[in-house]
Order: structure tokens, then sequence, then C-alpha cells
């Protein structure tokens, strides 16, 4: 049985309205992630995440090799791309969307959906590359405050210091707080956004009001999936990222279906 909605969604783009928010549960989060796995069983995507994920992370190693990556922020680094995970989903939802509707779900239309100019899309893609490279001050900010701007000659250095030493354990606390904070509000402001932009003719305003308002009215359910999507993305990472191939495009497609549940309209 449907909660009774908050308040009807506008089709008027610059009317700042919200769509009918409904309360979910964590049972609901497990039909999402159901449905997230039918959708991928209906349109495997795992080559295409391997294909992304595998070159990132050889760039990603030979920076830190070359030492343009400080081993400092090797985990923010890493840890971050899940802040900006959502626009990488995009494709997914376009897939999930068109398989509910029953249209095609071939890749040309994820592709036509990239190329589609969209002055929206690029102003919330570039808001959370600015809350990840803010991420990433923060991060040095806090290891430069408790170890100065000495840097480790060695990872197992690094390691040894920070699991091992007071400042270390000050350093995986405060940092994960702050890390837990970030990843609130790249939560809270674009898991509902960037479906509802796919799914809606609205303003960049009008998503992120509402997926911030749908956020707050689950908050215990949407901090819930919040703790299950860096879980499973851990669990993935956990065999040579291989498992990646299957969790992000299972989580992309979940993710439109949680739209689905909590911004209902006609």
């Amino acid at each position: 049985m449907d909660p009774s909605p908050v308040k009807k969604l506008s089709a008027v783009d610059d009317i700042p309205a919200f769509g009918d928010i409904r309360k979910i549960s964590a049972a609901d989060l497990v039909d999402a992630l159901a449905k997230g796995v039918d959708d991928f069983k209906a349109k495997p995507s795992h080559l295409v995440i391997l294909a992304i994920v595998y070159p990132l992370a050889m760039v990603v190693s030979a920076n830190i090799a070359a030492g343009f990556i400080p081993l400092s922020l090797v985990f923010p680094v890493l840890s971050g791309f899940a802040l900006i995970g959502p626009l990488v989903a995009v494709g997914l939802y376009e897939i999930s969307r068109r398989r509910e509707k029953g249209l095609d779900i071939s890749w040309k239309h994820t592709f036509d959906l990239i190329r589609r100019p969209s002055l929206s899309f690029l102003i919330l893609s570039a808001l959370l590359g600015a809350i990840y490279f803010i991420w990433l001050g923060v991060a040095l900010a806090i290891y430069w405050e408790i170890y100065g701007s000495t840097m480790p000659r060695s990872i197992s250095e690094f390691v040894t210091e920070v699991m091992t030493t007071p400042a270390g354990w000050t350093l995986i606390i405060v940092g994960c707080g702050a890390g837990f904070l970030f990843a609130l509000v790249v939560l809270a402001i674009s898991t509902f956004s960037f479906p509802m932009l796919i799914d809606r003719h609205v303003t960049v305003a009008t998503a992120i009001q509402t997926s911030v308002r749908a956020f707050l009215a689950n908050l215990t359910t949407m901090v819930l999936w919040g703790a299950i999507v860096v879980g499973l993305l851990l669990i993935g990472a956990i065999p040579f990222f291989a498992g990646l191939a299957v969790v992000m495009p299972v989580l992309g497609h979940a993710t439109w279906h949680l739209y689905r549940k909590v911004i209902w309209h006609s």
C-alpha cells in the first residue's frame, strides 16, 4: 500500500515543485536491487564497466608510481570515485527506463542520451566533480594537520603508520568521518536528480531540490542504502576490481527503480 503523496510535481520547468514523495523501507531497497539484477541480466553491461574500470585503475596506478598522486591521497582518490558514480550510471538509468516502458534497450539509445546536449546534466556533473575535488582538498588538509607536510616513502610504511599509531587512528577516524559527510551530501543531491532529469523535463534546481527532499523524507532508509552501496562496492573491488563489472551496473539499475519507488508521478 502506497503512503500518501506529499506534493504534486509540476510539468512546468521553471516552477520549483516537488514530486509525490513516498516513504520507503528496507524491503523496498531489496526489491530495487532485485529489479536491478533483472535489468542487468536482460542487458549485461559488464564488458562496458570493465572497459572503464581497468584503464582508469591503470592511469591511477601509473600516477601513484610516478609520484603525481601522493600516497596520502590514494585512498581519498579511490574512495572519492563513488562520489561521481551517479554520473557514470546515467546510461544504465536510461536502459532501465526503456525496459520498464517496454521499449527497445539497445545501446544506441544510451549513446543518444549521452550525446544529447543538456545544460542540466552538465551543471549537475560539474557539481559532482567540484565536490570530488573539494573532498580531495579536505582529505589532504586533514593529513597535513595530523602529519604535517612529510609524506610516506612507501605504501608499506604508510599502512604501518596508519594502522599502528595513535596519529594513524586519528587520521582514519577524522578522514572517514569527513568522507561520510561528503557521501551524504552526494547521496542527497544526486540519487534522484539524475534519474529525474532523464525521466522528466525539469530544471536541475528542481531535480536537486526534489532529490534532497526525498532523501530527507526517507533519511534512515537512504542512509542504509548508502551503506549497502559502499559495502557492495568494497566487495566488488576486492578481487582485482573484477566484481565491479557486476556490482556497478546492478547498483545503477537499482537506483532507477529506487527513484521510481520514491518519486511518484502520473
